[in-house]
């Protein structure tokens, strides 16, 4: 664990991250790598290569993210009893390294239903503990910037996935299985790189939550041991209330984006959401999480506006980008607050619940937004979205006024 840093010149230094929050970062770049070659080319292999139909893609999405929540509720339980934390995330990341490949092999719809609900899993099955050993070797001080640097190597993964995914497709020669198929080498990878973080090298420091005060209070979360304060539902839901990137990109499409463009656009995306992660983690320690998160909200305010009033393809990809730093804000601020919400002793238990609640607000919140865009349009739904986002905004802030008084 770092420390509170030191003096040098009379200029205080910051804390430099444990060797063990770079090394998940790692993991996790080369996870989502793997991941996000893979998941592009479902549609084509799903629909084009075994002949099955819209059905199978709905099934496919709701599937797999139904079983990685209720994974991620027991994972949680189960990685705060003594010596589950390091097994459950070499497991978690081995299940999908194993199940991603083989999706190549399928012969049938069911069957990558089947494999990719496997695969989320894994994701379920990791996730909680993952996030608790972060918090572990991370001081209090310092955890949005640990949250920061995780999320920032994640979403690296997610722009390296679809260009080299590309790559292979279009310089290579090769097709959507083949492509499948080497997801392989960087899944062995991660699962190597986990391995060797959490056994062969040094271990996470436990770190003792400090007694809460008032100002911890305003700035953070709720005492340490409370199952969850206001602000833990206002992220639940503002999952519920966030529109889907899926349609964000739909609205792109109403206003004239190419589709061969769209993969390029998401990478945009992603590499915003690298680029702002660590500083938005950074912000979260020096103002609390709790601030920054609205900070995130009031800006997903604004681009909910900007897409809808876009006029132009151009003008909405501007603003589809700048959406990345909405995830750069609320993402590590997030963490940090449930990290500290758990407290050591039960913490992956928070983080399950975290994982949990806002994976199950997100389904019934895109098929709502999603029924509004088929019968009234884009512009109305993200206009819903946005009013949403800003009334649990507002909401914050009025608590934190009743908290100053």
């Amino acid at each position: 664990m770092s420390g509170t840093g030191r003096e040098v010149g009379g200029r205080q230094l910051r804390p430099k991250l444990p060797p063990l929050v770079k090394s998940l970062g790692a993991v996790s770049f080369l996870n989502d790598l793997a991941s996000e070659m893979l998941y592009p080319l479902l549609p084509a292999l799903v629909t084009r290569g075994l002949g099955a139909g819209a059905v199978t893609l709905g099934l496919l999405d709701g599937l797999s993210d139904a079983g990685s929540s209720l994974a991620k509720l027991g994972s949680g339980w189960f990685s705060d009893r003594r010596g589950w934390r390091r097994p459950l995330v070499v497991a978690g990341y081995a299940v999908a390294a194993a199940a991603r490949p083989v999706i190549g092999l399928a012969t049938a719809g069911w069957q990558v239903v089947l494999l990719r609900s496997v695969d989320r899993l894994g994701k379920g099955a990791r996730t909680p503990p993952r996030d608790a050993l972060i918090a572990d070797a991370a001081a209090e001080e310092m955890r949005g910037r640990a949250f920061g640097f995780h999320r920032a190597m994640d979403h690296a993964g997610a722009v390296a996935g679809p260009l080299i995914a590309t790559l292979l497709l279009a310089v290579a020669g090769l097709g959507p299985r083949e492509v499948i198929l080497w997801t392989a080498l960087p899944g062995a990878l991660a699962v190597g790189t986990v391995w060797w973080a959490l056994y062969a090298g040094k271990g996470p420091a436990r770190v003792e939550p400090p007694v809460p005060n008032s100002e911890m209070l305003l700035r953070d979360p709720p005492p340490t041991g409370r199952p969850a304060g206001v602000l833990f539902w206002l992220i639940v839901l503002f999952a519920f209330s966030r529109m889907p990137e899926t349609l964000m990109l739909l609205r792109l499409q109403d206003l004239g984006l190419p589709v061969a463009l769209a993969p390029v656009l998401w990478a945009l995306l992603h590499v915003v959401r690298t680029a702002a992660s660590y500083p938005g983690g950074h912000l979260a320690d020096r103002l609390g999480p709790g601030r920054v998160m609205v900070l995130g909200w009031l800006f997903y305010v604004s681009v909910c506006a900007g897409l809808a009033g876009a006029t132009s393809a151009a003008a909405g990809a501007v603003w589809f980008a700048l959406f990345g730093l909405v995830a750069a804000a609320t993402e590590p601020a997030e963490r940090a607050y449930v990290a500290a919400m758990g407290g050591a002793g039960k913490r992956g238990r928070a983080f399950g619940k975290y994982h949990a609640a806002v994976g199950v607000a997100a389904l019934p919140g895109g098929w709502v937004l999603g029924t509004i865009y088929d019968e009234a349009g884009g512009a109305a739904a993200l206009g819903l979205s946005g009013a949403l986002a800003g009334a649990l905004a507002v909401v914050f802030l009025l608590k934190e006024l009743r908290v100053r008084r």
